[in-house]
């Protein structure tokens, strides 16, 4: 087969692999006209206007599809299928420390925290730390519907959340939304332990506690006499994290 016919045959499939046939929009891809592209896809020996296409422009057709230099003169080319986003521009990142005034549509939101009582005698409660915080744009609460007085933020400790959630990730907590949705992940006070765990209603009013690393932390069951017994209670809902890796 002639070079320029095998360059007309990849040309024909690289408009049939990335815009469904049809000439106008390779075309403009290529910044050419529909009548250029119509002319170097004329396949009919001695056609008016046919038109072979040319080293310079079979270079150009391969930048711009991202093929290999020359790949476009090889016969039988398999083109390679487009890229898909799967990422999206979200806007530049912005650097604030805690003297960096709130702008207007922005909160600053709480973390809780473990406090031990009583000088080491083990027993402890959770309360908003009086120093550590983040900040939360209004808007972002509001898709979640998140009352920005509700929200806390909480760090996750340990392996038991991996590899969704490492160690030292933290999550947005909406206090406002404690009623267990199974499967959906909650942050909990077990005697003044934070946890987080995704949580499944159980018969009577009792919850199953599941971790993602389930090969070390297996399930936990407790009926609702036992959250009594040992103090838990499910702080609220998930609506956020953050993963620094």
């Amino acid at each position: 087969m002639e070079i320029s016919d095998i360059r007309r045959e990849n040309l024909r499939k690289l408009m049939m692999e990335r815009f469904k046939g049809k000439q106008a929009a390779i075309a403009s891809a290529l910044d050419k006209s529909p009548n250029y592209i119509s002319r170097c896809l004329s396949a009919a020996p001695g056609a008016a206007g046919k038109k072979n296409i040319g080293e310079e422009f079979a270079r150009e057709i391969e930048k711009v599809f991202g093929l290999t230099r020359y790949q476009l003169d090889q016969e039988g080319m398999k083109p390679p299928r487009p890229v898909t986003s799967n990422a999206e521009f979200l806007g530049d990142i912005s650097v604030w420390d805690d003297d960096t005034p709130l702008d207007d549509d922005e909160v600053y939101v709480p973390f809780l925290k473990e406090v031990e009582l009583s000088a080491g005698s083990g027993i402890a409660v959770i309360e908003p730390s009086p120093h550590q915080k983040l900040r939360f744009g209004k808007m972002t609460l509001r898709r979640q519907n998140v009352q920005p007085s509700e929200a806390v933020c909480v760090m996750v400790s340990g392996n038991s959340m991996e590899p969704v959630l490492p160690h030292g990730s933290t999550v947005g907590v909406d206090q406002g939304c404690t009623a267990i949705t199974d499967g959906k992940m909650y942050a909990i006070n077990h005697g003044g332990q934070l946890r987080v765990k995704t949580l499944y209603r159980l018969p009577g009013g009792g919850i199953r506690m599941r971790s993602y690393n389930r090969d070390e932390h297996p399930d936990e069951e407790y009926t609702a006499a036992e959250m009594i017994s040992k103090d838990i209670l499910v702080l609220g809902k998930v609506f956020w994290y953050s993963v620094l890796l």
